[in-house]
């Protein structure tokens, strides 16, 4: 009996330790349990408070939890919420910082244009705006010097235009402007107030580069690939021009030139790259003073030493201070200019034969009469061209067709230099903007 009675004792005994044993452990694990959300630990207690906890669990059972371990998790709790704090104010910042990111990266990404418009420039002028437009990809911002009369009439025309074209571009109208010397003399210098380009630096502070074309100028490629040419300056280099000819014999500075000018056959400024920041901080080498002038302390005595030598105003002006400063002038190809001159002698601009005409300048006054049918064929398809119509329907194929009416003339027999960009920059519009915009909506 004494036996039996000792091994019941030490059953209860142990039962009881069990029972204690299995209770303090419950104590214990009950208050925080742990989950995990999303791939994340998340702490969450299963008491609304100290004082329900303890009053769950009887006093000489339970074993509290130390007041220190409650502090500590408190704290870790408070740590988890200041750090969920911080990272989404830095995830908002990040957002921030990406969004002016982008808007600083749209501003840089527009072209800037400018072109001066006096007497009956007006027309063609539109048709050099709606050109750049019809075939450029980034947004354009024209710079319009024009006469007092033409201003009004201007802004009246562009304003006429559709609003899928006005939305590709911004313009500002600026009245024509010499800084020093006779205005009047300055805006009879060569075509009317054509020597505004030479004030451009001194006029358009804050423009940093910009792209110069004469009113007689029409784009058959996006400007976005021209001005793309400004990566390729070295540090010296602050403006761009293509030659004045392509052979020597025959061109025009070569022959008769009564004055300086740059390399063998001088350069043509209808169409003209310039990084005006650059033009606007170099001391340029000359013939009058040995310290050099700035650009703005230079045009006006280098026009009243060569006034009575110079021919084709402003451009020759442009020949005498790159011959001086050849360093300065990054030369790019006829394709980017290309004149009567190219083909009405035989064709000699071997770059459009291989890639087609880029930029096609009308000068000669060939887009407005029969000596050149090629020439005005492009201008008036461009100026006729309804905004809203297809490309392909209403451009390219009245282009092509007429084309055959000017094959008995010496520039109508290379049609493929005047087509071949055309129809490829086409189909790279057509690409840019209808594929990638079905595929950003699919």
């Amino acid at each position: 009996m004494r036996i039996h009675s000792k091994i019941v004792a030490i059953a209860i005994c142990f039962g009881v330790f069990l029972l204690l044993y299995f209770l303090r452990a419950k104590a214990v694990q009950d208050p925080l349990s742990v989950q995990v959300v999303d791939g994340e630990e998340e702490v969450s207690s299963s008491f609304s408070s100290p004082s329900q906890f303890t009053r769950n669990v009887a006093a000489k059972f339970a074993t509290k939890i130390p007041a220190g371990d409650i502090a500590s998790m408190e704290r870790t709790l408070k740590r988890r919420e200041k750090s969920t704090s911080f990272d989404r104010r830095r995830d908002l910042n990040a957002s921030k910082l990406k969004s002016n990111a982008a808007k600083h990266t749209t501003a840089e990404e527009i072209m800037h244009l400018a072109v001066v418009v006096c007497g009956n420039r007006l027309d063609e002028s539109l048709a050099m705006v709606k050109s750049a437009i019809l075939f450029s990809l980034k947004r354009i911002r024209f710079h319009i010097f024009a006469e007092d009369p033409l201003a009004p009439q201007f802004k009246q025309k562009l304003n006429q235009w559709p609003p899928s074209a006005l939305s590709k571009f911004q313009y500002s109208i600026y009245p024509i402007t010499f800084s020093v010397g006779n205005a009047d003399e300055w805006k009879k210098l060569f075509k009317p107030c054509a020597a505004q380009r030479l004030f451009l630096p001194v006029v358009l502070k804050d423009i940093d580069s910009l792209l110069y074309v004469d009113s007689d100028v029409l784009f058959l490629r996006p400007l976005d690939d021209i001005w793309r040419l400004f990566q390729s300056f070295n540090s010296t280099q602050l403006a761009a021009m293509a030659p004045e000819h392509e052979v020597p014999k025959i061109g025009w500075y070569s022959r008769f030139a009564r004055h300086p000018f740059y390399g063998v056959t001088g350069v043509n400024s209808g169409v003209m790259l310039m990084n005006l920041t650059r033009v606007r901080s170099t001391v340029f080498k000359n013939s009058m003073i040995p310290g050099g002038l700035s650009w703005k302390d230079l045009l006006h005595p280098l026009y009243q030493k060569y006034k009575n030598h110079i021919t084709w105003g402003d451009q020759d002006l442009l020949n005498i201070i790159f011959h001086y400063n050849p360093e300065c002038l990054f030369v790019f190809s006829c394709q980017w200019n290309y004149r009567p001159d190219h083909c009405m002698y035989g064709s000699n601009c071997k770059d459009a034969e291989k890639k087609g005409v880029s930029i096609l300048h009308g000068n000669r006054g060939v887009f407005h009469d029969d000596k050149q049918p090629a020439f005005k064929v492009i201008y008036d398809a461009i100026q006729e061209f309804p905004f809203e119509d297809n490309m392909f329907q209403s451009l390219f194929y009245p282009i092509q067709t007429k084309f055959l009416d000017t094959v008995n003339t010496l520039c109508g027999r290379i049609p493929q230099v005047f087509l071949k960009q055309i129809e490829k920059s086409m189909r790279k519009i057509f690409q840019e903007k209808v594929v990638r915009h079905a595929r950003l909506h699919e």
